[in-house]
């Protein structure tokens, strides 16, 4: 009889543990994708440097979206369309930038909304960008000493 009672024991344990992971993997994908009602916004970049659909649109380190896709435009410049909750009023003086979770971590879209009392309409067009550092031609340039590459100038 006490066999059993370890068996229900360990049974009881392991339904917990998978509770437990249920219920924390539930608040990461809480956090990491915004609920309720979202409208697009589509910026555009000259480079995109890595960055997916799916990766976050923070404002002020808080999740307010998501990348939905990524394609080039007639003129060869990225266009990244990105979904952002419909409570947020973005002015049209907002810039966004991709910046990286720290030195070499996942991609994001960063929103700094500007002072402009217009707005963004949905389907609207982000132009004030900043777009991804391309940190391995950055080591290069230092590295062999040509940190100024447009003017041709070395450091030494």
């Amino acid at each position: 009889m006490s066999r059993n009672r370890v068996e229900i024991a360990a049974g009881v344990f392991v339904l917990a543990g998978i509770a437990a992971i249920a219920w924390a993997l539930e608040r990461v994908v809480a956090d990491e994708f915004p609920r309720g009602d979202t409208y697009e916004v589509r910026a555009q970049f000259s480079n995109v440097g890595g960055l997916k659909a799916g990766s976050p649109v923070l404002i002020a380190g808080v999740n307010v979206g998501r990348v939905d896709s990524i394609a080039l435009d007639d003129k060869f410049a990225a266009i990244v369309r990105l979904r952002v909750r419909q409570d947020l009023r973005l002015s049209t003086d907002t810039i966004a930038s991709i910046r990286t979770s720290g030195l070499i971590g996942e991609k994001f879209v960063a929103l700094s909304p500007g002072g402009d009392e217009g707005t963004l309409k949905p389907g609207g067009l982000i132009t004030d960008t900043e777009s991804a550092i391309d940190l391995e031609s950055l080591i290069s340039r230092f590295a062999f000493g040509n940190v100024d590459g447009a003017k041709g100038k070395t450091v030494k």
